[in-house]
């Protein structure tokens, strides 16, 4: 089975804790640094696929760019968790009072909605679907790195936690650029393996620097959003 490498973007304009990023919100220099300082990437990757989300498409474009390697696939379902449009833009201590209720009552009913916002249900599964797609474009183009968003990573790492893992990936947030393998048992998400599906060959990529890839400590926790 392929592996499967995890990537936050770098950090972007405007970012401060608890903040809901508005979709066009782009990396800012530092975090391109960052992007440069989290490579060499894991042994053996030879594709990338990304988020739409322009924070995270600038981050995958720019890893391609360092190392020749190939982004295969633009898909939304990489996408950050979509927040309701009345809190981005804003941190907590702004938060209107139809999301602080929202807030109140998300784990109770994981699949009430905040006005055009997803509900803690529809975010994972998205991840599910998000889990088959990375495995069936692997059996493609052979080991890849995703770029991504900290809430939808945190959630499609621990998908077995059901939509609670909203609550896990939000405690326990990605640092920028950092870069985690997807847990083999994560690959598929629950129930979405096509029976009889092939692995199909995979491209040489450009040659670069390779590195043992070790699972980066948990930071202490911010706000939950």
């Amino acid at each position: 089975m392929a592996d499967i490498c995890l990537m936050r973007h770098g950090a972007y304009e405007g970012h401060r804790p608890g903040y809901h990023a508005p979709h066009e919100a782009a990396l800012t220099q530092e975090g391109r640094e960052q992007v440069r300082r989290s490579l060499p990437l894991p042994e053996d990757v030879t594709a990338i696929v990304t988020s739409p989300i322009p924070r995270a498409r600038q981050t995958a474009t720019l890893v391609s760019h360092l190392t020749g390697l190939p982004i295969v696939a633009t898909s939304g379902l990489l996408a950050e968790w979509r927040a309701p449009s009345i809190v981005l833009g804003r941190t907590a201590e702004t938060y209107p009072p139809a999301y602080r209720a929202w807030r109140a009552r998300r784990l109770a009913n994981p699949s009430l909605r905040c006005e055009d916002g997803e509900s803690l249900t529809d975010l994972h599964t998205r991840a599910r679907h998000c889990a088959a797609f990375l495995h069936h474009t692997a059996q493609r183009h052979g080991p890849l790195l995703a770029v991504s968003h900290t809430l939808l990573l945190g959630v499609l790492t621990h998908l077995q936690e059901g939509p609670a893992a909203f609550v896990t990936a939000a405690k326990a947030p990605w640092q920028f650029a950092e870069v985690r393998l997807l847990p083999a048992h994560q690959r598929m998400g629950p129930g979405l393996q096509r029976p009889g599906q092939q692995p199909a060959g995979a491209p040489t990529a450009t040659p670069y620097g390779r590195r043992q890839l070790h699972r980066a400590p948990v930071e202490s926790p911010s706000q939950l959003r």
